[in-house]
């Protein structure tokens, strides 16, 4: 940034020190691309880098990879989940097997046995208690028998009655909602492995790369800045006092330092609110004029390999000519 500057010094230093006409002064700036950030969606190691700093690219080309291993793991446990949710509710819309209700109603019989067994002993305890031969807590052992055997055997008809009956409607409905928010999570997790490639969105030249084999950018990082669009456009400050006289579609022409053939660009965009003019680019008296930013659009198939950042200077063609 600071060899920016200098440049951009030097090369208004030179203009002050060769011209002094009464044509208006260069309008200074530096040459730009629309740059985008390709960013890392998922915090994983890089394991390929397809591409290197230079590249072109086509729109969706693969730029890097990063690690699926733990996304994967993740999927693979989501996938189970929704199958074992999709089972469960296939036997609830099935119902019970005729296996399970001819062992349900064996339960039920054993239960009634059970509890027939306890009312006759709950019987003999009693009239052995009119008799004074067994004390009252022996009575009371036999009542609380009874009454277990008798809940065992409740238990088990209500049991048979859910299997006879089949699935209530709310119980379907409860596996269709977790099943189905099983799969949402699944269909996430695909999406996520997708986003483990990188795609360029974008056809451009790959600018810059600021991560390396094995690295693991966080959420959101830039793992790839690509310049794009048509051709590249001089970024300049126009004067307050020349701003009436410059329009949409004007022509210029534009000397890009180190390069000794000037470019023709277009006017394509001027800001219509004023800011103060950047420190580099003041020359005398316009230290304390606002100017207005505008983007010079350069032509011809030569401008399209210059990189960005490099200063240059733009002139009016019909002041250019003079």
């Amino acid at each position: 940034m600071r060899a920016r500057y200098a440049l951009l010094a030097g090369s208004l230093a030179l203009i002050g020190a060769c011209s002094h006409n009464d044509g208006p002064p260069p309008l200074l700036g530096t040459l730009e691309w629309d740059r985008i950030g390709v960013p890392a969606e998922v915090s994983e190691p890089i394991t390929q880098i397809l591409v290197k700093e230079g590249d072109e690219v086509t729109a969706q080309q693969l730029l890097l990879t990063l690690d699926p291993q733990r996304i994967q793991a993740q999927v693979d446990a989501a996938q189970a989940d929704a199958q074992r949710l999709s089972a469960a509710l296939d036997e609830l819309r099935h119902g019970a097997r005729s296996e399970t209700i001819d062992a349900a109603r064996a339960t039920l019989t054993r239960m009634q046995s059970t509890a027939a067994n306890a009312k006759l002993a709950r019987e003999r305890a009693a009239d052995l208690r009119r008799k004074g031969l067994i004390a009252q807590v022996d009575l009371d052992n036999a009542d609380t028998a009874l009454r277990q055997a008798n809940a065992d055997a409740a238990n088990a008809r209500a049991n048979l009655d859910v299997l006879l009956h089949g699935t209530r409607a709310e119980d379907i409905a409860q596996g269709e909602a977790a099943l189905a928010q099983a799969q949402a999570n699944l269909a996430q997790l695909k999406v996520t492995v997708q986003r483990l490639e990188v795609h360029a969105p974008r056809a451009g030249r790959v600018d810059a790369l600021p991560f390396k084999l094995g690295d693991r950018p966080p959420i959101g990082a830039a793992v790839a800045s690509l310049l794009v669009g048509e051709a590249p456009y001089a970024r300049v400050f126009v004067p307050e006092s020349l701003r009436a006289g410059v329009q949409q579609g004007a022509k210029f022409s534009v000397h890009v330092d180190g390069v000794p053939q000037p470019f023709t660009a277009t006017l394509a965009r001027i800001r219509s609110e004023a800011s103060f003019t950047p420190y580099y680019a003041l020359s005398g008296d316009d230290a304390s004029r606002l100017t207005y930013r505008a983007e010079l659009v350069l032509e011809g198939d030569a401008a399209r390999k210059l990189p960005a950042g490099i200063p240059c200077q733009a002139m009016l063609l019909d002041h250019a000519a003079h």
